[in-house]
C-alpha cells in the first residue's frame, strides 16, 4: 500500500506533498533524520491530510495532482478550514 500525504509548516506557512509506503518513518524523516533537502528548512511538519492506494502508479498520479494548481487550492481549503 502507498500513502499520498500533505504536511503543513505553520511556523513558516508552507505545504509539502509526498507520497510512501512507510508513513510514519517518512514522517520522522521530515521532521527529524533528514539533515538536507527542502523539508528540513521549515520544521516542524504536521500530517494534514492523507489518501491511500494499491499501487504506486496511483500514489504517483494522485501526488502530482495534488502538487497542481487545482491540487494545491485544495489543500490550502483545507488549510484555512481548520
Amino acid at each position: 500500500m502507498f500513502t499520498v500525504y500533505v504536511l503543513y509548516s505553520r511556523e513558516h506557512n508552507k505545504i509539502y506533498v509526498g507520497y510512501t509506503s512507510d508513513l510514519n518513518s517518512r514522517l520522522d524523516s521530515h521532521n527529524i533524520y533528514s539533515t538536507k533537502g527542502y523539508t528540513v528548512k521549515y520544521r516542524p511538519w504536521i500530517l494534514i491530510h492523507q489518501e491511500h492506494f494499491d499501487t504506486k502508479r496511483e500514489a504517483t498520479m494522485r501526488e502530482k495532482q495534488l502538487k497542481s494548481a487545482k491540487g494545491r487550492e485544495f489543500i490550502w481549503r483545507l488549510i484555512d478550514n481548520n
